[in-house]
């Protein structure tokens, strides 16, 4: 355990001045990704880190990577990172915990004046909402070569934006190649749960060991139109076959069971009805659905028995059911070593604590494709999230940050102040 100057005082007042940038009425954040208020917060970020020390980079797709120098600059560098965009309606602390947390261990270093062997990073990541281009986590997808540079650079928002025209609009492509950040050596996170598990177990801090394995499906269910005065018997109707597939959805979830006793998550989130009249019997529903499981064989259980539904449903109702795999990400564990690391430092704190998954996706869900990473979760206020009511205590934000630092520190190595 080391004696730096880590405020969680500090790292408070700089959530809620960061936080003004983009408030809303409600008391949350609307700072979505390139407009000028993320242009804004930015150059706020920008201030605060060079004060600390930091030399700045941006890359071609806006990620802003801030660098400390170690005592051996050719070692690769550990990077801490998150993202200051929030969605329409976010709130204080969703990616910007873990973004200034990041800051707060690099001005307690820069303050003690302290030493690491390796290099160390402070990321903000492009476009981690997806909000108003998706999909989400452009800027470490991008760069740990999920997406193309192009790709990304080609994205348009609902309303006709261009993502490469917006982010030279706002001032923040830079030159470096994104690719680079292939190169680091080690990648921790700090986040809020979004979920409420450590709430309700009354515990400080949660340790990520793994994210979940995702498939999201498109559903088309195909019948036949009637008038809504027709008799019943005879009718095709799509939605009334939809409805119970939609249904199944949680019923698949809860029932399908990793050897731990683990549950699925189901979620149908989009719905479209064709014609779409108040009194016809549709003849088509479009809707998605999102499984997940931290079981890759439990994963493609859910799905077989989604498909074995449908076809049941179809032959029963006299309609064409067509369900196809949209997008698949898989279970992604986080790295051992950093995980010990994180457990160590939450133990020889006092902190109460747990291993967890993350059922959402992360820009370190992206980085651990590549390279050695963790996260690290602190409790939020009923699991609320992408919500401007979405609260935290002080006392969480420090927990989390001194868990971050304390293995971010150990694998960098510190050099004793």
């Amino acid at each position: 355990m080391h004696n730096l100057p880590l405020s969680g005082a500090r790292l408070w007042d700089s959530l809620m001045e960061m936080a003004q940038i983009g408030g809303t009425a409600k008391g949350g954040c609307n700072r979505q990704t390139l407009t000028d208020v993320d242009a804004e917060g930015r150059a706020l970020f920008q201030r605060w880190a060079e004060a600390a020390g930091l030399t700045m980079t941006v890359d071609r797709l806006g990620n802003m990577v801030f660098r400390r120098e170690g005592r051996n600059p050719s070692l690769p560098p550990v990077a801490i990172g998150s993202h200051l965009d929030t969605q329409p309606t976010g709130g204080k602390f969703d990616g910007v915990l873990g973004v200034l947390a990041g800051l707060e261990i690099m001005r307690a270093l820069h303050e003690a004046g302290a030493e690491t062997e390796a290099p160390l990073l402070l990321i903000n990541w492009t476009n981690e909402e997806g909000s108003r281009f998706s999909p989400p986590m452009m800027g470490s997808g991008g760069a740990m070569g999920i997406f193309t540079e192009a790709e990304i650079l080609a994205k348009q928002s609902q309303d006709g934006a261009v993502f490469g025209e917006e982010l030279r609009r706002i001032g923040w492509q830079g030159a470096a190649d994104p690719a680079d950040l292939q190169k680091v050596g080690h990648y921790l996170e700090l986040h809020i749960e979004q979920g409420k598990l450590l709430e309700d177990a009354g515990l400080d801090v949660g340790v990520v060991t793994h994210a979940l394995g995702q498939t999201w499906f498109e559903v088309v269910v195909e019948g036949e139109e009637a008038h809504g005065g027709s008799p019943m018997a005879g009718r095709r109707d799509a939605l009334m076959a939809a409805a119970p597939l939609m249904s199944a959805v949680e019923e698949i979830a809860l029932t399908t069971l990793a050897p731990s006793g683990e549950k699925g998550r189901g979620t149908v989130g989009v719905a479209e009805i064709y014609p779409s009249s108040r009194n016809i019997a549709p003849s088509r529903v479009f809707f998605t659905i999102d499984m997940r499981h931290g079981d890759p064989a439990a994963l493609e259980e859910m799905e077989t028995k989604l498909r074995a539904r449908a076809e049941e449903i179809a032959i029963a109702r006299g309609v064409k059911i067509t369900v196809t795999r949209f997008w698949h990400s898989p279970l992604t564990p986080f790295d051992p070593a950093l995980i010990q690391r994180a457990r160590e430092s939450a133990t020889a704190r006092g902190f109460k604590w747990r291993d967890i998954p993350t059922g959402i996706g992360h820009d370190a869900v992206y980085m651990a494709r590549r390279v050695p990473t963790v996260m690290v979760f602190c409790p939020c206020h009923g699991g609320l999230s992408h919500n401007e009511a979405e609260s935290i205590t002080p006392e969480w934000a420090t927990a989390g940050m001194l868990v971050l630092a304390d293995a971010a520190l150990a694998t960098a190595g510190l050099v004793r102040p």
